[in-house]
């Protein structure tokens, strides 16, 4: 399944996704689970449940300077 992981400000990145859950996308986008969330049409989803979207939002909560 083709997904489009959108990380909020920085890039979109389209992926090819089996069997994943949310938090391997975050992975693969190279963000940490303890430091964004997963938006799903505006609402958090649980990073364990496997991913069943194909477009994903990923809201950074903590951004260093």
């Amino acid at each position: 399944m083709q997904v489009t992981v959108e990380v909020k400000g920085e890039q979109t990145v389209e992926l090819d996704v089996e069997d994943a859950t949310y938090a391997e996308l975050l992975e693969r986008v190279d963000v940490s689970p303890h430091e964004a969330s997963v938006l799903v049409d505006g609402r958090p989803v649980p990073e364990d449940q496997p991913v069943e979207a194909e477009h994903v939002t990923v809201l950074r909560l903590i951004k260093g300077g």
